[in-house]
Protein backbone atom coordinates (compact mmCIF):
# COMPACT_ATOMS: atom_id res chain seq x y z
CA UNK A 1 0.00 0.00 0.00
CA UNK A 2 1.61 3.29 -1.08
CA UNK A 3 0.68 6.57 0.49
CA UNK A 4 3.39 8.21 -0.74
CA UNK A 5 1.27 10.99 -2.75
CA UNK A 6 -1.62 10.79 -1.25
CA UNK A 7 -2.27 14.25 1.41
CA UNK A 8 -5.24 14.93 3.50
CA UNK A 9 -5.77 18.81 3.63
CA UNK A 10 -6.96 21.12 6.08
CA UNK A 11 -10.48 22.87 5.09
CA UNK A 12 -10.96 20.50 1.93
CA UNK A 13 -12.49 17.21 1.81
CA UNK A 14 -11.43 13.76 0.90
CA UNK A 15 -7.99 13.09 0.02
CA UNK A 16 -5.87 14.54 -2.68
CA UNK A 17 -3.48 13.18 -5.18
CA UNK A 18 -0.07 15.11 -5.26
CA UNK A 19 0.45 16.49 -8.84
CA UNK A 20 3.42 18.53 -7.88
CA UNK A 21 5.09 20.80 -5.53
CA UNK A 22 5.63 24.28 -5.49
CA UNK A 23 7.42 26.76 -3.24
CA UNK A 24 4.25 28.09 -2.05
CA UNK A 25 1.90 25.36 -2.17
CA UNK A 26 0.78 21.83 -4.12
CA UNK A 27 -0.60 21.06 -7.21
CA UNK A 28 -3.28 18.56 -6.06
CA UNK A 29 -5.41 16.05 -8.04
CA UNK A 30 -9.22 15.42 -7.35
CA UNK A 31 -9.72 11.54 -7.59
CA UNK A 32 -13.34 12.09 -8.09
CA UNK A 33 -13.42 15.23 -11.24
CA UNK A 34 -9.71 14.71 -11.90
CA UNK A 35 -9.66 17.74 -11.84
CA UNK A 36 -5.84 19.58 -11.27
CA UNK A 37 -5.77 22.66 -8.51
CA UNK A 38 -3.49 24.83 -6.68
CA UNK A 39 -3.25 24.78 -3.05
CA UNK A 40 -1.98 27.49 -1.24
CA UNK A 41 0.52 26.72 1.65
CA UNK A 42 -0.86 29.88 3.35
CA UNK A 43 -4.23 29.27 3.61
CA UNK A 44 -4.42 25.35 4.23
CA UNK A 45 -2.31 23.17 5.88
CA UNK A 46 -1.11 19.79 4.40
CA UNK A 47 -0.86 16.13 6.12
CA UNK A 48 0.83 13.58 3.85
CA UNK A 49 -0.90 10.20 4.88
CA UNK A 50 2.56 8.49 4.95
CA UNK A 51 3.76 10.35 7.63
CA UNK A 52 1.06 9.79 9.77
CA UNK A 53 1.09 7.74 12.36
CA UNK A 54 -1.03 6.30 15.69
CA UNK A 55 0.14 6.73 19.36
CA UNK A 56 0.35 3.60 20.77
CA UNK A 57 1.01 2.40 24.60
CA UNK A 58 4.43 1.18 24.30
CA UNK A 59 5.74 4.56 23.37
CA UNK A 60 6.03 3.98 19.96
CA UNK A 61 3.95 4.63 16.72
CA UNK A 62 2.37 2.50 14.29
CA UNK A 63 2.12 3.97 10.40
CA UNK A 64 -1.06 4.29 9.16
CA UNK A 65 -0.44 2.08 6.09
CA UNK A 66 0.21 -0.42 8.93
CA UNK A 67 -3.49 0.15 10.41
CA UNK A 68 -4.93 0.84 6.88
CA UNK A 69 -3.52 -2.62 6.32
CA UNK A 70 -4.79 -4.45 9.41
CA UNK A 71 -8.54 -2.87 8.72
CA UNK A 72 -8.46 -4.35 5.50
CA UNK A 73 -6.91 -7.77 6.76
CA UNK A 74 -10.26 -7.39 9.00
CA UNK A 75 -12.71 -6.41 6.97
CA UNK A 76 -14.63 -9.84 6.75
CA UNK A 77 -15.09 -10.25 10.90
CA UNK A 78 -14.61 -6.76 12.05
CA UNK A 79 -16.90 -4.73 9.01
CA UNK A 80 -16.19 -0.69 9.50
CA UNK A 81 -18.65 0.84 11.54
CA UNK A 82 -20.46 3.99 10.64
CA UNK A 83 -18.33 7.24 10.95
CA UNK A 84 -21.43 8.28 12.97
CA UNK A 85 -21.56 5.53 15.68
CA UNK A 86 -20.76 6.49 19.13
CA UNK A 87 -17.66 6.95 20.76
CA UNK A 88 -17.51 3.39 22.55
CA UNK A 89 -18.67 1.71 19.12
CA UNK A 90 -15.13 3.00 17.30
CA UNK A 91 -13.65 2.66 19.93
CA UNK A 92 -14.20 -0.83 20.35
CA UNK A 93 -13.70 -0.86 16.27
CA UNK A 94 -10.34 0.32 16.59
CA UNK A 95 -9.17 -2.17 19.85
CA UNK A 96 -9.48 -4.89 17.62
CA UNK A 97 -7.72 -3.10 14.55
CA UNK A 98 -5.12 -2.05 16.55
CA UNK A 99 -5.10 -3.35 20.15
CA UNK A 100 -2.27 -1.47 21.69
CA UNK A 101 -2.99 1.81 20.73
CA UNK A 102 -2.56 4.73 23.16
CA UNK A 103 -6.06 5.65 24.71
CA UNK A 104 -5.20 8.95 25.98
CA UNK A 105 -3.57 10.20 22.82
CA UNK A 106 -6.11 8.46 20.57
CA UNK A 107 -9.52 9.98 20.33
CA UNK A 108 -12.79 9.05 18.54
CA UNK A 109 -12.36 11.68 16.21
CA UNK A 110 -9.20 10.36 15.55
CA UNK A 111 -10.67 6.86 14.67
CA UNK A 112 -13.75 8.48 12.88
CA UNK A 113 -11.20 10.19 10.26
CA UNK A 114 -9.26 7.23 9.88
CA UNK A 115 -12.30 5.11 9.06
CA UNK A 116 -13.38 7.70 6.51
CA UNK A 117 -10.45 7.63 4.85
CA UNK A 118 -10.01 4.24 4.40
CA UNK A 119 -13.66 4.30 3.02
CA UNK A 120 -12.58 6.59 0.56
CA UNK A 121 -9.30 5.12 -0.19
CA UNK A 122 -11.35 1.65 -0.39
CA UNK A 123 -14.34 2.86 -2.85
CA UNK A 124 -12.00 3.97 -5.12
CA UNK A 125 -9.73 0.83 -5.14
CA UNK A 126 -6.39 2.84 -4.24
CA UNK A 127 -5.63 -0.23 -2.04
CA UNK A 128 -4.77 -2.78 -4.69
CA UNK A 129 -3.23 -0.01 -7.18
CA UNK A 130 0.06 -0.55 -6.16
CA UNK A 131 0.42 -4.55 -6.91
CA UNK A 132 -1.83 -3.98 -10.35
CA UNK A 133 1.39 -1.72 -11.50
CA UNK A 134 3.73 -3.95 -10.28
CA UNK A 135 2.12 -7.09 -12.57
CA UNK A 136 1.97 -4.65 -15.29
CA UNK A 137 5.62 -4.08 -14.76
CA UNK A 138 6.58 -7.80 -14.72
CA UNK A 139 4.09 -8.39 -17.84
CA UNK A 140 6.16 -5.37 -19.85
CA UNK A 141 9.92 -6.95 -18.76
Amino acid sequence: MNLEKLVSISGMSGIHLIVATKDNGLIVEDFDTKKKRFISARKHQFSPLESISIFTDDGDSADLSKVFQNMMDQVEDNPLPDPKSKKEVLLEYFEDVLPNYDKDKVYPSDVKKLIKWYSFLNERDLFNRPKEEKKEEEAGK
